[in-house]
C-alpha cells in the first residue's frame, strides 16, 4: 500500500500543473476535449479507467500517460505494470475550460462563444441542441469549401 501511495505522489507531482500533494486526495483536473501529458515514475503496461465517457488514458511509452477529457464527471484511474502490480490509482476530474469562454442563455436554450479575442460560436456539452447542430453545420460547410 505504500508503494502504491508513493506512486501516486510522483504520478501527481511531476504533472505540472496538478496538485502537488497526492495523499489528499485530490483528483487531476483536465478540461473536456482536451489532452494532458501524465508522467509516472514506473513502466505502465495496462491503464484502467472506471468510467471510459468521461476520461480516455493512451500509453504514449512506459512512463508517459495521455488523458484526454471526454465528458465532464469525476472518474478513477488505475495504472498496472507488466507483472499487474498497481503503479498510481488516483481520481480523475473532467471540468469545462472557463478562460475564454462565454455563456449565453436566451431562455432556457444555452449557448456557448469562445472569446479570445473576438467571441466564436463553439460546441459545448449541455448548449441548445439546435445551436449544437447550426454550429456544427456551419463548421462542415466551411471546411468542405476549402477541400
Amino acid at each position: 500500500m505504500r508503494s502504491v501511495l508513493a506512486a501516486v505522489f510522483v504520478l501527481v507531482s511531476l504533472m505540472g500543473a496538478a496538485p502537488a500533494v497526492a495523499n489528499d486526495g485530490a483528483p487531476i483536473n483536465v478540461n473536456v476535449n482536451m489532452a494532458r501529458i501524465l508522467r509516472i515514475n514506473a513502466a505502465a503496461a495496462t491503464v484502467i479507467v472506471g468510467n471510459p465517457g468521461i476520461a480516455d488514458v493512451t500509453i504514449q511509452d512506459p512512463q508517459t500517460l495521455i488523458l484526454t477529457g471526454k465528458s465532464y464527471g469525476q472518474t478513477n484511474l488505475i495504472v498496472l505494470d507488466s507483472a499487474g502490480n498497481p503503479v498510481a490509482d488516483t481520481m480523475i476530474e473532467v471540468v469545462q475550460m472557463q478562460a475564454g469562454v462565454t455563456t449565453v442563455y436566451n431562455g432556457l436554450a444555452r449557448q456557448s462563444l469562445s472569446c479570445a479575442p473576438v467571441c466564436q460560436s463553439v460546441i459545448m456539452m449541455g448548449d441548445d441542441p439546435t445551436y449544437s447542430s447550426q454550429v456544427l453545420a456551419s463548421a462542415q460547410l466551411v471546411q468542405s469549401n476549402t477541400n
